[in-house]
């Protein structure tokens, strides 16, 4: 089997890819889609992924069949299926469901309002694409301490990273970026510390990818 990720170096979705990666110790060709470029957007990626977002994550099988699976969590999930060790989704029915809930504060309340799409049509419309999505991005961070706390311990939701750090790194980053004031949030840095200390989070930090630009 070979895995080809289709991905931007400083895309949060991407990233939570990666982390989700290297948290399974599973090795992948790293393909660039400069989306400042609008290359997600040409013919022959879209034939990939109709969105025209990153990432994509392409898998050939022994067999030579071929399967592209667009969108970060349902990548981590089928990566959790069929790799389940070690996992990023708790045993725990309650703490599964907490993880997913955690990265969908993210992935569904906070990254859509920061994506490079949607700022691009808020300057369009007369919009600051700078200050827009700085709310957002405060409201779900808070959002997403409260509910970590009633599970957190090492990390999100017990002792290990899961799916709620793949999304939370890579959204602090972010967050820093729009210049969001994260220093309260004392929890999530700690667990962010403890994440940066492993391998899987250090190597897939955008400034290490081979198409960064510093």
């Amino acid at each position: 089997m070979k895995l080809v990720l289709h991905n931007y170096w400083r895309s949060s979705a991407s990233h939570r890819v990666r982390i989700g990666l290297g948290l399974k110790a599973l090795a992948y060709d790293y393909v660039v889609i400069n989306i400042v470029k609008k290359e997600n957007f040409g013919d022959a990626y879209r034939a990939r992924n109709p969105m025209g977002q990153v990432p994509t994550l392409e898998i050939t099988e022994d067999d030579g069949t071929v399967h592209a699976i667009a969108q970060s969590i349902p990548i981590l999930e089928y990566l959790e299926e069929r790799f389940p060790e070690p996992h990023i989704l708790p045993k725990d029915l309650f703490l599964r469901a907490r993880a997913r809930e955690l990265a969908e504060v993210v992935n569904s309340g906070i990254q859509p309002h920061q994506n490079l799409t949607t700022m691009r049509a808020v300057k369009a419309v007369g919009g600051d694409e700078v200050v827009w999505p700085k709310s957002f991005i405060a409201d779900g961070l808070i959002a997403f301490e409260r509910i970590a706390r009633e599970t957190a311990d090492t990390f999100c939701v017990g002792d290990q990273p899961s799916i709620a750090e793949c999304c939370l790194v890579p959204q602090l980053l972010s967050a820093r970026r729009f210049g969001v004031d994260i220093a309260k949030h004392e929890l999530l840095l700690a667990i962010e510390e403890r994440c940066l200390a492993l391998p899987a989070f250090a190597n897939a930090a955008p400034d290490r990818q081979t198409d960064a630009v510093t």
